[in-house]
């Protein structure tokens, strides 16, 4: 496998165009219809004039080349998708080449990466993509030929006539191939059929990542930019009265200082040079707004939990009456602090604005609303900006946003020169967007056979939008139940962090379920089971997730982790629904020298067909060493508006030796793909948690769970 980086359209078309013949497919990607193809000249790919929107190219060579739009962050969609055109192609997966797209919001339809939809997208269009180009290679032989397209078939790159023993490469049929009209209706392959898909294939651009070559922002450099970093107010709700830039001008190298909008830009030759230099401003600030503390939000917390302004987000059933008439209640909340995204590459961008158009070069998740964005701000056409995108060394969420692309924008625009702005690790944790901070009340009404008939939610988060998700489990399998939402605004920024607003709520909704099973006497997955059951057979209200997939997760869970059987090892349970996709885990705490160690994690999970199983089993073990890192060691706090964790020095991330043994296990139910980069961290919180109270009797509401006084002197992090 090779792979094609910084190559834009227009040099693709032309790179092609020189191979002289070969089949070039044009077709539109929003389009799921085969009739959306088109085979292009080589005239006009030497011209770049092609409207149409990705492409498939077979060189007399045997080369195949395809674009893969979507940003790339550590998902492996840019392996994924030219794996599913392969498939349908019958390529020989060593002759394929990918090519990172640049924006063409024109062209392509949802360029971006985020919950976890990229597949579920493209996934038909894909295939009809591959099963054109196929179709095309078989009557291209046939005519050759002079027999019937329906006597050849196709395999790892050839074309074969099974009678004769004769077969071609698809290089040497792909001129031919481009003179054929294109079919408007092809054949997909049957999924047992599949060779590619399924299997286990590297990341496309390992070999670059491993020997050093450029592929991230960080990376980028171009001849005469100028370097710049800024300084942001230090605490939220604070805003720049007056700025002494003498002593960081003064510094070698520096060849501006900006002040913009609430920001100081210091302007260099390099990094090392701005960087120091910053550290001379002298800034003073001044009260924007609100100051706000993590104390003040624990005060606010408690108040609003009573307050009656609530949105109602979910009413099934007379709750009243149920928790009137009820046999036993169990009421329990639940906390978790902000956090920062953290990607291993900070925040930078590189723009060049010029009085003709703007190049704007970086990762980003969203690089049509990047785009826009700088539109807005520097009052020019969109389609006078060109966007570059980089290899995402990670996002979680933080590149989903573009106010750093904006900061490069601005300041270019301002100092009339190209420049790449780079955030450090502290202006990642200090000045970015975070996590909401939510408290949850959860409130089960049992009768006297210890059937849950009444059901409350109530969720208040800072800054977090609609905290709650209120179709999901046990929505629907509860006759009386009540969700509703408050929200604090706060001057402390916020966005969407992995698996919003799950990835926390599933920690206390799957923690609560668990505690009142123990109240009902029922075993934990049985209690679910039953509750699933009733959404079946007797559903109240709207029932928006798929019992039969979610029962179907948590019996393999159970299987693979010989649920209840196991000496000494205390089991704790959880399952959740998110991003189309079903998981459920089962964590394993045995004591050692009297505390407690997690020692496994057993996962089961339904994302339908999987494309790559090497990527899928990653996706799945970093989600869940993602959600057990956080809910056990990481928080930030503020006083006065001021992060208190400003670094790792302060800051806790889960280590390589505290990670426990984590065994993943696919459904194979041949469903269409669905979302797979959040699904497996959500449940994470819960199945810990749960396993811990078995272990220790404790029981934890707020994460991090370290920081609990029920885990006090507990290193959870110690490995046999």
């Amino acid at each position: 496998m090779e792979t094609l980086t910084k190559t834009n359209r227009r040099d693709f078309l032309k790179l092609a165009a020189v191979a002289g013949g070969g089949l070039f497919l044009g077709f539109h990607w929003n389009s799921a219809e085969a009739s959306a193809m088109e085979v292009i000249g080589a005239d006009a790919m030497a011209e770049g004039t092609i409207n149409f929107n990705s492409y498939l190219s077979i060189s007399p060579e045997n080369v195949i080349t395809i674009f893969s739009p979507n940003p790339e962050l550590g998902q492996n969609i840019k392996t994924s998708f030219p794996m599913i055109v392969a498939e349908e192609l019958d390529a020989d997966w060593t002759k394929v080449k990918v090519v990172q797209a640049a924006l063409d919001s024109k062209k392509y339809e949802r360029q971006l990466t985020g919950g976890s939809g990229a597949i579920p997208h493209s996934w038909e269009r894909l295939r009809k993509a591959g099963a054109t180009a196929r179709q095309m290679l078989i009557e291209a032989a046939a005519q050759k030929w002079n027999i019937a397209s329906a006597s050849l078939t196709t395999d790892n790159g050839f074309v074969i006539h099974q009678e004769s023993g004769r077969r071609w490469h698809y290089g040497e049929l792909a001129t031919e191939a481009s003179a054929l009209p294109v079919p408007s209706d092809v054949k997909l392959k049957d999924k047992k059929d599949f060779k590619i898909i399924g299997t286990a294939i590297h990341n496309v651009d390992n070999q670059e990542m491993i020997t050093g070559k450029p592929l991230y922002g960080l990376d980028f450099y171009r001849e005469g930019m100028l370097h710049a970093m800024i300084q942001r107010p230090l605490a939220f709700g604070m805003k720049i009265k007056s700025v002494d830039s003498a002593a960081a001008k003064a510094m070698p190298g520096i060849s501006d200082v900006v002040v913009f909008k609430n920001n100081v830009a210091v302007v260099g030759k390099s990094t090392w040079q701005v960087n120091k230099a910053r550290k001379l401003l002298k800034i003073e600030y001044e009260a924007e707004g609100a100051i706000e503390s993590t104390a003040d939000h624990d005060r606010l917390f408690k108040e609003l939990l009573e307050s009656k302004a609530t949105t109602v987000r979910r009413k099934d059933g007379d709750v009243d009456t149920a928790f009137k008439n009820a046999a036993k209640v169990i009421s329990r909340e639940y906390q978790c602090p902000f956090l920062p995204h953290n990607p291993m590459e900070p925040m930078n961008f590189f723009a060049h604005v010029r009085e003709d158009g703007v190049e704007l070069v970086g990762p980003t998740q969203t690089p049509e609303m990047a785009r826009g964005e700088v539109a807005k701000l520097l009052n020019m056409a969109p389609d006078k900006i060109t966007l570059e995108l980089t290899r995402l060394g990670g996002g979680f969420g933080r590149r989903l946003k573009a106010d750093y692309v904006l900061e490069a924008a601005e300041l270019s625009s301002l100092i009339k020169a190209p420049v790449k702005v780079i955030w450090t690790r502290e202006d990642e944790m200090t000045g970015g967007s975070y996590r909401p901070a939510v408290r949850y009340r959860f409130e089960a009404a049992l009768d006297k056979e210890g059937n849950m008939i009444g059901y409350k939610l109530r969720g208040v988060g800072i800054n977090s939008g609609n905290c709650t998700r209120e179709d999901n489990f046990p929505s629907g399998a509860v006759d009386h139940l009540l969700i509703d939402s408050i929200e604090h605004k706060s001057p402390i920024t916020t966005g969407a962090w992995r698996a919003p607003i799950t990835n926390f709520l599933a920690f206390a909704e799957q923690a609560f379920i668990d505690e009142v099973a123990a109240a009902a006497g029922k075993d934990p997955i049985q209690f679910r089971l039953s509750l699933l059951d009733k959404a079946k057979q007797s559903p109240v209200g709207a029932v928006k997730y798929g019992i039969d997939r979610m029962k179907t997760v948590i019996q393999l869970a159970a299987e693979k982790s010989n649920w209840g059987t196991k000496k000494d090892v205390s089991q704790g349970f959880s399952v959740y629904f998110s991003h189309r996709s079903y998981v459920a885990q089962v964590a394993e705490v045995v004591m050692v020298n009297g505390k407690p160690v997690i020692q496994k994690i057993i996962a089961a999970a339904d994302c339908g067909v999987v494309v790559n199983l090497s990527g899928a089993y990653q996706q799945v073990r970093g989600g869940i060493v993602d959600g057990l890192g956080h809910a056990l060691y990481s928080n930030i706090t503020f006083k006065e508006g001021v992060p208190e964790q400003k670094n790792f020095n302060s800051y806790r991330l889960i280590r390589m030796k505290e990670i426990p043994e984590v065994d993943v296990h696919f459904v194979n139910n041949g469903i269409d793909p669905t979302g797979l980069g959040e699904p497996a961290l959500p449940p994470t919180g819960g199945a810990v948690a749960n396993a811990l109270f078995k272990a220790t009797g404790k029981r934890l509401y707020h994460q991090p769970f370290s920081k609990q006084e029920e885990m006090k002197g507990v290193n959870l992090g110690d490995r046999l």
